[in-house]
């Protein structure tokens, strides 16, 4: 499916380099350089091959080789099973010796279409049970994360003052308390934080009403407190389409918005559309970061 996105992606005067298992290597010969890992051995466990894959592209970027990461969907036991943190984002973090990075959601329109709101939706607890989402979200994370988001949108997407919303952690954003008292002893000391600086600040908003209101174009960016609060809205609206970017490292790190499809995989059905929009947001955040957007 990559070898599919590169081929119906305009590139231009873009180079390109995927590293991956020698056995791929023939399905990219017409579209870009190919860096077979382990010195072009075949049999490759999965596992080993992607997490192979992830600290080979971490190291061009490191080196200034690559000004953009754009990763292909894993299957996080397989990387687990070879001995690798069973997450990209966790991965790109340790790789890069970063202290916090952010995993934000993305639909911008396509270049050449008419213009409409840019879908962002940043989860700031991600890959955690329900049952440890209360007391992960606290004001210091709540601000850090908001912070990580305005100066990516600041730096990445040339915003000079983004709009950024808090969604609320409780129903109707508890109602004054009456439904927990979070929007008052977390978020009220985080935006209280967040009251200064160049940016807008809203909330708490309500989950059932903030998703509209910035997908509608009221916010740049809406801070979902938890996964699937944030992830059911955007995939809702913009499933197929979406991108991940994570947020906070030192490159630009993009991916598609779904995973390994191993239902179909060899059937040559798989649609490409979301990893076309990674690779095309990658090189558009890349000349952000250059200045050059």
């Amino acid at each position: 499916m990559t070898a599919k996105a590169l081929a119906a992606t305009d590139l231009n005067d873009v180079a390109v380099r995927v590293a991956g298992p020698v056995e791929c290597a023939a399905d990219f010969r017409e579209v870009c350089r190919y860096d077979a890992l382990e010195g072009g051995e075949a049999g490759l466990a999965p596992g080993r091959a992607a997490g192979l894959a992830i600290e080979r592209a971490v190291s061009w970027a490191l080196a200034g080789d690559v000004d953009a990461v754009v990763t292909a969907p894993v299957h996080k036991p397989a990387l687990e099973e070879a001995g690798y943190h069973p997450g990209h984002t966790e991965m790109l973090m340790a790789l890069s010796d970063v202290p916090r990075v952010g995993m934000l959601m993305c639909d911008e329109a396509p270049d050449g279409e008419s213009p409409r709101p840019a879908k962002r939706v940043l989860l700031a607890t991600t890959h955690i049970p329900l049952a440890r989402v209360p007391n992960a979200v606290t004001a210091d994370l709540l601000v850090s994360q908001t912070r990580l988001l305005a100066a990516a949108l600041h730096t990445d997407w040339r915003m000079p003052a983004p709009r950024i919303a808090l969604c609320a952690l409780n129903p109707h954003a508890s109602d004054e308390g009456l439904f927990g008292t979070e929007e008052r002893d977390v978020y009220g000391p985080a935006l209280a934080s967040l009251a200064d600086g160049p940016w807008s600040i809203t909330g708490p908003v309500p989950a059932d009403t903030v998703f509209g209101r910035a997908f509608a174009g009221e916010f740049d960016a809406v801070v979902a407190p938890y996964h699937d609060v944030g992830m059911a809205a955007f995939k809702t609206a913009a499933f197929g389409q979406g991108v991940n970017v994570t947020i906070g490292l030192p490159f630009v790190r993009t991916s598609p918005d779904h995973g390994t499809a191993f239902d179909i995989a060899g059937r040559g059905v798989a649609d490409p559309s979301s990893m076309v929009e990674a690779i095309r947001l990658a090189i558009r955040l890349a000349r952000g970061r250059r200045g050059l957007a």
